[in-house]
């Protein structure tokens, strides 16, 4: 039973001799290891540091490209926008122009052409009147008795084209142009169909940028987000970093506490297993007894 015992109270010596050993071992390594923490920590935070503020640059360039291209796409939706509005304005006046080539001219070109030749008809009296009248001068210009009274005619009417030949030949290059006319209302309705498709196309096209734009100053909302975040790390920090000393040593303080707790505990650990060693435990004692 002594051996036992002895044995025992040897083996929870060694292990409050281990614990002293490991104890005085930590808490002298809290103090020896805390330097090389600190400059761990201190380059850590450097070049996380660093690396925030190169991420706070690239997205301080990126929000400036991002509102360049959102002042850019606005402008072209507005372009567009506007273009739309302008070929809407210019479908009335091909309307108008359409309908003065495709009904009005033509009317107006065949009244004119009747009336030509209306004209043409009375032209040829005319001239037929007029050369009598002439023929009726000479006549009575060759009397002796009327020689007196009626001039002799200085210029006689021949023109080289008669009045009637001229409007007929007017009558006839009018007959070609209602035709004409009207083949000019059906390109142009071909035209006013066009503009109705650009027109369409081009209010989608500014509908569309302008979707994208917003999408894009969302974006641009986030990074303002994202730098403003940065930007309370960065604080965090340089605080962290201003007080590092006191949060290294307020942290060396709690292990320090923690290891010379450990260590009177294996002092007490240690001096059970002596007495053990030496039998002198109550608790044994009033065994043997």
């Amino acid at each position: 039973m002594n051996a036992l015992r002895r044995t025992l109270g040897v083996l929870v010596m060694v292990a409050g001799i281990l614990g002293l050993v490991l104890s005085l071992a930590g808490l002298i390594s809290v103090w020896v290891a805390r330097p090389t923490v600190a400059g761990y920590v201190e380059t850590t935070i450097q070049t996380l540091d660093a690396s925030l503020r190169t991420s706070q640059k690239a997205m301080e360039v990126t929000g400036q490209a991002l509102g360049a291209t959102v002042d850019s796409v606005d402008a072209l939706s507005t372009m567009l926008s506007t273009t739309a509005a302008s070929v809407e304005d210019t479908k009335p006046i091909l309307e108008q122009i359409n309908l003065m080539m495709g009904e009005t001219m033509p009317a107006t070109l065949d009244s004119a052409s009747d009336s030509l030749k209306t004209a043409q008809q009375a032209a040829v009296v005319l001239e037929s009147a007029i050369k009598s009248l002439e023929n009726f001068r000479t006549v009575l210009s060759a009397t002796p008795f009327l020689s007196s009274l009626v001039e002799q005619p200085e210029q006689t009417y021949d023109p080289q084209v008669p009045l009637a030949d001229s409007l007929g030949e007017l009558a006839t290059t009018l007959e070609d142009l209602p035709a004409t006319f009207t083949e000019m209302s059906v390109n142009l309705g071909k035209a006013d169909n066009n503009l109705v498709t650009i027109q369409g196309n081009l209010t989608t096209m500014s509908e569309s940028v302008s979707l994208i734009s917003v999408s894009l100053s969302e974006y641009q909302s986030m990074i303002s987000q994202s730098q403003s975040s940065m930007d309370n790390l960065m604080g965090m920090l340089t605080n962290i970093q201003d007080n590092l000393a006191r949060i290294l040593d307020g942290v060396a303080m709690v292990f320090s506490l923690f290891f010379l707790w450990l260590l009177a505990a294996q002092v007490v650990i240690l001096s059970q297993g002596l007495e053990l060693y030496r039998g002198i435990a109550g608790g044994l004692e009033s065994g043997e007894g």
